[in-house]
Parts: structure tokens; C-alpha cells; sequence
């Protein structure tokens, strides 16, 4: 009876046991439509707050895949896009058994003709030609229609002087077509030199995932590169290479930020962001603004300010520069910790700063800050030699030391610039290129003297500021300009003084002296004819006091673009070449 007893008890218990366990991992009871379960964290969430979050999970921030036309949708001006080559007759270059009834079923499903949608709309207003792939259909493989639709939006955006967009996803060539997917390859990236030689933009917009022939064709050739953020990036897939090179890949590996990092990428923009910069990036790129265009005679605009502060004028404010200031005390004040760097001449001098990032190579190097913004509604190109303000930030930043990568980033800005019509402005403040053994391996002579030799025939107004230190070449490699000015105590110089007298007279300790003997002051250098101008600091020259020589500056740069305007390229590049030859 006992026994019994504990029987029922024990299968009572099994019972409850196994009750809750069944609860526990039932699926929550999700209508239909209304919710659906997040494929990143799992967790059930509704699908009305995912489309208002530009389709990313509410709750773990994970991306979604989004539709062609959704995409479309949340980007270009409503009512104005218009399709181009919607319809596309089927190819099966190798009669694969069973590719066309598979396409068909594709076509069913997704209610596509190709994995990409192609043609033209507004996004703030301005026009461009916009492709869109979707990996629902074959993983947005590149089979040949993929291929033409992309070349035949191309040539219509280079015939139309149209930009382009393109938001790139993709497993690949397309293995049903061979040989036909692979020429397209060659076949979208000679659209696109033929786009670029025309003088006209190309923004390639990397999404999740983006690999394969690709990734090695149109979707890496864009003038500015954009990613959505953790999108899986790469030539060949993360499962290939663990079984080729038999090693477990690191954490992040090929995803966004992993080329940010590592200089493929210009930045890494969140989806609800996108629409903003692409309409900031296709405005700077408008045609009608440029130099070149005769927009600097819109420059002067009024209320720009001609009193500094305590009521002296600018022209006062520049006859109280200090010529007389021993050498080595100027070489004190460039090196000083709360010496304005880059990046704050940046901030108060141009508008709509828009940082890109990487020398397209092997790394994005912090030493190197460049990007787009506007000068009085004109577009630059602004690239500054960039210094931290804190240990971190120095870290970061190799204490203003360039590496091979950051000399390649300048040199892309500047090339990218001069293919759109806008000057250059550099800010220059640097003790001297890095010259540690990884610069050496990736070739910091060469990257130096690439410079100096493409920046001698840029096409466009050059101009540098040393604002601080100019050491050697890492100095000169951002400073063969139409005109170099320097702040009153800046110095540029071969080498530092403690290097000079190092060297000479085997005694660093006599660098004060060095200093004097190198004639390495902005007073020096001006009377010699080496630099064109020199712009006062005042005493206490510190982030607080840089608006006033910032409003120097901005004058100066006026009167510097103005002088300038109506000279052809050629012109500009001879007269920068007649600067230095006379040196």
C-alpha cells in the first residue's frame, strides 16, 4: 500500500515536472502579421515598431534585410522613383538544367524579375540614379542580367551626368551562368571608370552580406564607401577561409567595422542616418558649386566679420606679430599640449565637416584626419595632420606621426578632390612621418614621395597651414601648395632641433641653438620667401583664442580662392610647379 502511495506521488510529480517543462518552451503565441522573433537576440517583437525603426530589432539593435522597394521607400522622395529595366528577358547562357524553373519560382516569390532594382529619384530633393540589390532573389548573385542592369544604369546616370548609388548585397558570381557572371564583373567596373573619368560621383553603399565578385567589382569602386553596421563584407566567405587556412576567425572579422579599421570603408552609417548623409555627400558633389563652376565669387558673403576682438581691425590684429621671439621659445609654443590642433581649425572654419575614413589599402590611420565640408556654401576637401589632446587620444592618433596609411588617405582626398573641382586646404602638424618598423614595411619613403609628386600637378587650388610643427618630409608630404602660411609660432624645419643637433654636433642638448642657426621660425621663413603668409596667435594662443586668428584665416582663404579663380587646372599646376622650382 506504502509502496503504491509513493508510486502515485512520484508519477504525480513526473507529471507536474514535465508540465512545466513544456511551458517553458513553448513558442509564444505570436499572431500572425502582428509580431515575428528577431533572428539576431530571438526575442519576439512587433513588426509595426521594426518598420519604424528603418527595419532594425527594437530590442538588440540587430539588422534586418530589407526589400528592394522598402529600401527605395525609406530613401528617395516619395512619388518621384522611376524604374528603369524592370522587365528582362531570362538568360541561361549554359543551359543549366533546372536554372529557369528555379528563377521562375524566385520571380513568384518575390514578385522580382533580377536581384537588383534599378533607375532614378530625388533624395532631399537632388537627383540620382539608385540601384538596389535584394538577397531574396539567388542571394542577389550576379548572373548576366544583374550585370547589364547595373551597366545600363550607369552609362544613362554618365550620359545624364547623373550620380550613382548603389546599395551592394550579394553572395557572389551567380554558378548557374560561369563564365557569363564572371565577365560581369569587368563588365560594371569599365561602367564605372567611364562614370569617374567623366567627372561624375559614384557612392557605393555595402549592406549585409556583400561578398564574392561583388565585393572585387562595382561594390568596392565607389569615390565614398558607406557600410551598415556588423554587415559581413568580404571576398570570400568566412566558412571558406577557417577550412582553407585551418584556423578559427577572429571576433568581428570582415564586418563593417573591421574595414572601417582597416581603410575600405568611409564610414560606417546606421540605417536611420542614411538619407541624411546621402543627401549631405550628393549636395557637396552638386554640380553648378564648384570652384570650377564660378561659385567663389559668392564667397564674400555678407556679415562676415572684419573687427577682432577689443575693436582692433584685421589688419591691426596681423601688424602685431611678434618677429623677435628667440627660436627656441617658438619651438616651445608649437609643441605646447593646449596648442589648437586640426581638427578644432576645422570645426570653426568650415561647415558640414563629413569625415571619411582609410587609405583603401590597409588601414584607416588616426594621424590623418580628412573628409568633405563647405567653406561659405563652396565645397573642399579639408585634410589635417591631427595631434590628441589626451594621452588616449595621442595613442590613437601616433602623437601626430603619419604612418604609410595616412599619407594614402591624404593623397585619395586630394585626387578624389581634384576629380570633383574643389580645393584642398591642409593643416599641417606633424613632428615628422612615423618611422617605426611597420611603417617601414608598408613603405612610408614611397608614400611620402607619391605625395609630393601627385600633389605637384593637382588640378585644383592647393593650400597649406603649418599650425603648429612641420617636420621634415611628413611635412612637406601635405604642403606643396599654391601657398604655404604658417602661424605666427609655427615652425617647419628638416628635422627636429634636438635631431639637428644630434646629428651636427653630436649633442642634443644644444637644440636651442640649432633652432636659431635652422631659421626655422614663421618670421624666418617669410622673409625668405619660403612661406606666403603668417597669421598673429597673440600672446596666450589657446582653443579659446583661436576664433580670432580663425577669422584672419578666414579672410585670407577668401582672398586666396578669389585670386585664384578663372585659372585653368593646367595653369594651376604649372604655377604650383614655377613655386618651387625657383627654391
Amino acid at each position: 500500500m506504502l509502496r503504491n502511495m509513493f508510486k502515485k506521488t512520484y508519477t504525480l510529480i513526473d507529471t507536474k515536472y514535465n508540465e512545466i517543462r513544456e511551458e517553458r518552451n513553448k513558442e509564444p503565441n505570436i499572431p500572425e502579421g502582428l509580431w515575428r522573433k528577431c533572428n539576431k537576440c530571438r526575442q519576439p517583437i512587433y513588426v509595426e515598431d521594426v518598420k519604424s525603426n528603418f527595419y532594425v530589432c527594437p530590442k538588440c539593435g540587430g539588422y534586418f534585410r530589407v526589400h528592394a522597394y522598402r529600401r527605395i521607400e525609406m530613401l528617395v522622395d516619395e512619388g518621384t522613383f522611376e524604374e528603369w529595366n524592370k522587365e528582362m528577358e531570362f538568360s541561361n547562357p549554359l543551359d543549366f538544367p533546372g536554372y529557369e524553373k528555379k528563377v521562375l519560382a524566385v520571380k513568384e516569390k518575390t514578385g522580382l524579375n533580377e536581384a537588383i532594382v534599378t533607375g532614378k529619384g530625388l533624395i532631399g530633393g537632388l537627383p540620382a540614379v539608385i540601384g538596389v540589390c535584394d538577397a531574396r532573389f539567388l542571394m542577389s548573385s550576379m548572373g548576366r542580367n544583374v550585370g547589364e542592369k547595373i551597366t545600363c544604369a550607369v552609362e544613362r546616370a554618365t550620359k545624364e551626368k547623373l550620380p550613382v548609388i548603389l546599395f551592394c548585397a550579394s553572395g557572389g558570381a551567380r554558378m548557374q551562368e560561369g563564365i557569363v557572371s564572371l565577365m560581369q564583373m569587368a563588365k560594371t567596373s569599365a561602367a564605372l571608370k567611364k562614370h569617374h573619368e567623366a567627372g561624375q560621383l559614384f557612392i557605393s553603399v555595402l549592406t549585409d552580406p556583400t561578398t564574392g565578385g561583388v565585393t572585387a567589382s562595382f561594390a568596392m569602386l565607389g569615390d565614398i564607401i558607406l557600410a551598415e553596421p556588423k554587415a559581413l563584407i568580404g571576398f570570400a566567405g568566412p566558412r571558406v577561409i577557417e577550412q582553407t587556412i585551418g584556423q578559427k576567425l577572429p571576433e568581428g572579422f570582415q564586418r563593417a567595422e573591421f574595414l572601417l579599421e582597416h581603410g575600405f570603408v568611409d564610414m560606417v552609417v546606421e540605417r536611420k542616418n542614411q538619407k541624411e548623409i546621402l543627401e549631405r555627400l550628393l549636395r557637396m558633389h552638386q554640380s553648378g558649386i564648384s570652384f570650377f563652376d564660378g561659385g567663389v565669387r559668392k564667397l564674400r558673403k555678407e556679415g562676415m566679420k572684419t573687427v577682432s576682438k577689443g575693436g582692433e581691425t584685421l589688419e591691426q590684429s596681423r601688424n602685431r606679430i611678434n618677429h623677435n621671439r628667440p627660436a627656441w621659445d617658438v619651438v616651445q609654443l608649437s609643441r605646447k599640449s593646449d596648442r589648437p590642433v586640426a581638427s578644432d581649425y576645422i570645426s570653426v572654419l568650415f561647415d558640414e565637416f563629413t569625415e571619411l575614413h582609410g587609405d583603401r589599402y590597409a588601414k584607416d590611420d588616426g594621424a590623418i584626419i580628412g573628409g568633405l565640408a563647405f567653406f561659405h556654401g563652396i565645397p573642399v576637401t579639408v585634410i589635417g595632420q591631427e595631434k590628441g589632446k589626451n594621452t588616449k587620444d595621442n595613442i590613437h592618433r601616433n602623437f601626430g606621426m603619419p604612418s604609410p596609411d595616412g599619407y594614402r588617405k591624404a593623397l585619395r582626398l586630394m585626387k578624389e578632390a581634384e576629380c570633383f573641382g574643389r580645393p584642398v586646404i591642409c593643416f599641417v602638424d606633424t613632428p615628422g612621418a612615423f618611422c617605426g618598423l611597420e611603417a617601414e614595411e608598408r613603405g612610408q619613403g614611397e608614400a611620402i614621395a607619391r605625395s609630393l609628386y601627385e600633389m605637384s600637378a593637382l588640378k585644383v587650388p592647393v593650400l597649406s597651414v603649418v599650425i603648429g610643427e612641420g617636420g621634415s618630409g611628413g611635412a612637406l608630404a601635405m604642403a606643396v601648395a599654391d601657398e604655404v602660411w604658417m602661424l605666427e609660432n609655427a615652425i617647419y624645419s628638416i628635422l627636429s632641433p634636438e635631431g639637428f643637433a644630434s646629428i651636427l654636433w653630436k649633442d642634443s642638448k644644444k637644440a636651442p641653438e640649432a633652432a636659431r642657426v635652422m631659421r626655422i621660425t614663421a618670421s624666418d621663413l617669410y622673409a625668405r620667401g619660403f612661406i606666403e603668409k603668417i597669421i598673429p596667435e597673440g600672446e596666450e594662443f589657446t582653443l579659446n583664442s583661436l576664433p580670432e586668428a580663425a577669422k584672419l584665416m578666414e579672410e585670407d582663404i577668401v582672398e586666396f580662392l578669389e585670386k585664384l579663380e578663372g585659372r585653368s587646372g593646367e595653369s594651376l599646376a604649372e604655377g604650383r610647379y614655377q613655386r618651387f622650382r625657383k627654391m
